[in-house]
């Protein structure tokens, strides 16, 4: 039996066909408008009947960047798209018309942890973290084989954890989250203060970007600090070490087994492990005398999402 797995973006989204193993076997995109919610629930449903027309669908999971209800339903608030207290299973449901499929909605990041758990980098282990370092951080936890989503649905929110008191504004409403150091957005302000501050050193990130600072994007600082670039090395480090001293405090209460770095950010590899491991043993409590947690690079890319979401809808 197959599934359906939906990763909903801002503009866009992917639906796939997932089997047992974890492998899409036919995959849709559809244009979406992040505050017309009707049509993100129109082309959820018109891909679930282009898929289901080639194969047996009976489970479909939505992966939704937001905070998702405890019972899988709908989504109580998402930042990028207007959705407020949103019944998006009903919805969906609705102009699917065939009550035997079973229709969930799951948190994208959980959804990206849980295809690494099950089929990617951390197949072979019992508790992980999952951290996405997208335009925002988002997060996953997995404790002895088990997602754990919280009371009200909202667990491991973890970029919303509060790492400097009075720190950069978040979309959240709240100042100095740890997605305001860690995220390709903070990368990328952080990049674009640079070329204004310190012109000289930024010259090869501002000719990547047209000569506009304010055109400097995360892959292009990734691109420069591949080059060797020291300025653009120096951001990716300072990203780094502010995941790499999160995930140490993470580890204090969590105590996972591998830490897993997904999103667009991950794309630097090395140029981002070396100093987030470094930072991560440095801030460690009581390092020497506790095995300690790896941190690797997510394996699953942009399908994570979809396989996620469609194994999840079987749970």
């Amino acid at each position: 039996m197959h599934a359906i797995g939906v990763d909903i973006g801002g503009t866009k989204i992917a639906a796939g066909v997932v089997d047992d193993d974890g492998v899409i076997v036919a995959q849709t995109r559809r244009d979406t408008d992040p505050d017309d919610v009707a049509s993100i629930d129109a082309a959820i449903a018109d891909s679930y009947r282009e898929l289901s027309a080639s194969y047996e669908v009976r489970q479909v999971g939505l992966a939704a960047a937001g905070f998702v209800a405890a019972d899988r339903s709908g989504v109580l608030f998402a930042p990028n798209i207007a959705w407020r207290d949103y019944p998006l299973r009903d919805k969906v449901a609705a102009l699917i018309g065939d009550e035997s499929v079973t229709i969930v909605v799951e948190n994208d990041a959980n959804a990206a942890g849980w295809a690494e758990f099950r089929y990617g980098v951390a197949r072979d282990v019992q508790d992980m973290v999952m951290l996405t370092l997208g335009t925002g951080l988002g997060g996953a936890i997995v404790t002895h084989g088990r997602l754990v989503r919280g009371a009200w649905g909202v667990a491991a929110e973890i970029g919303h954890m509060r790492v400097v008191p009075g720190g950069h504004y978040c979309g959240c409403g709240h100042e100095g989250c740890w997605e305001q150091y860690v995220s390709g957005s903070a990368l990328v302000r952080d990049a674009q203060a640079a070329a204004i501050t310190q012109p000289e050193r930024a010259a090869r990130l501002v000719e990547l970007a047209g000569g506009r600072a304010d055109k400097i994007t995360g892959p292009l600082v990734t691109q420069c600090a591949q080059e060797g670039d020291p300025l653009a090395v120096e951001l990716l480090a300072d990203v780094a070490a502010w995941v790499g001293e999160g995930a140490a405090t993470v580890a204090a209460l969590l105590d996972p087994e591998m830490f897993v770095l997904g999103g667009g950010v991950s794309a630097a590899g090395d140029l981002l492990l070396a100093p987030a491991r470094k930072a991560y043993a440095e801030q460690l409590s009581a390092r020497g005398h506790r095995p300690e947690a790896s941190i690797v690079i997510a394996s699953m890319g942009n399908d994570a999402g979809m396989v996620g979401a469609a194994d999840l809808a079987r749970v």
